[in-house]
């Protein structure tokens, strides 16, 4: 190049003979189409194919640390994250969990002091129950709860999906996997039960068991949407939140109460992402088709 750049300086001045101004130029053309040469395969397989000088123009690197995060965080797209997360709420960690509707937060239904620690999280009334999270309808199968034949056939009508039902709770809980959290979910008489329509969600169930999940948001704010949510609001407080990008809706699961679904009623006590109305349709049509 210091040749070129010289041959340049003597033809600007006139002082480069003809036949070295044709060479300069063949030299400077063969140059740059090995360059672009070069560049488009170097590009194509992504590694350096062919050999090329350093960049006359550098990028000022970026060296400034990115501030630490309050809580561990994994990818919902690895398995190794979804172990971590798994083996957090073994140890009765609570996490920040993506699900069909909104982020949640989860404790294992076999520590009560998780799920405890949920209340103190959010400063949720000790009043309100929490809900449990399932990967499947034939979970709830093998426990053998004694739900009517109208009850199981909407069960399976509405899961997996945004819809939680309530329904009478029973020693057939502990046979779920629900264990020394029993007094802990729900009230003493019912249980709220979620199947959420998401892989990610199911597969950490089948890992851990039955999760007392709740929004993860603190009482009386908007739900969140975002794992990046989840961390700035709540991350100093748990210890671990498994990151899934958005939600898939902007609210919580529509809330559906069963217990009196034998004597042909459901009440709903929240209507959320289903519409109250879709829920009633499902329910009349498998009523007047059973009864």
């Amino acid at each position: 190049m210091e040749v070129v750049l010289v041959c340049f300086l003597l033809s600007t001045l006139h002082k480069l003979p003809y036949e070295l101004e044709i060479a300069m130029l063949a030299l400077v053309s063969l140059v740059c189409i090995y360059g672009t040469f070069a560049s488009l395969i170097n590009c194509i397989f992504s590694q350096r194919v062919l050999p090329m000088g350093p960049p006359l123009i550098k990028e000022k690197m970026n060296l400034e640390i990115s501030p630490e995060l309050p809580c561990p965080v994994a990818s919902s797209r690895l398995s190794s994250g979804l172990l971590k997360i798994a083996g957090l709420l073994e140890e009765g960690g609570v996490c920040g969990i993506p699900t069909d509707t909104v982020y949640a937060l989860a404790a294992s239904c076999k520590n009560p002091q998780a799920i405890e620690k949920i209340y103190n999280i959010k400063d949720r009334p000790a009043e309100k129950p929490i809900c449990i999270c399932i990967s499947s309808v034939e979970q709830l199968v093998a426990a053998k709860p004694p739900f009517s034949p109208l009850l199981w056939e909407f069960m399976r009508n509405v899961y997996p999906g945004g819809i939680s039902c309530i329904v009478s709770k029973g020693n057939w809980l502990f046979k779920l996997g629900v264990g020394a959290a029993y007094d802990r979910v729900g009230t003493k008489d019912s249980i709220m039960i979620r199947v959420p329509d998401h892989t990610v969600t199911c597969h950490l169930c089948d890992i851990t068991g039955p999760l007392a999940i709740t929004s993860a948001n603190p009482s009386g704010e908007p739900d969140s949407t975002h794992h990046s949510m989840v961390i700035n609001r709540l991350g100093h407080k748990i210890q671990g939140v498994l990151c899934d990008g958005d939600s898939n809706e902007v609210v919580a699961s529509t809330v559906v109460n069963c217990l009196r679904i034998d004597e042909g009623i459901i009440t709903i006590v929240r209507e959320g992402c289903v519409p109250a109305v879709k829920v009633q349709q499902i329910f009349e049509r498998l009523k007047n088709t059973m009864l």
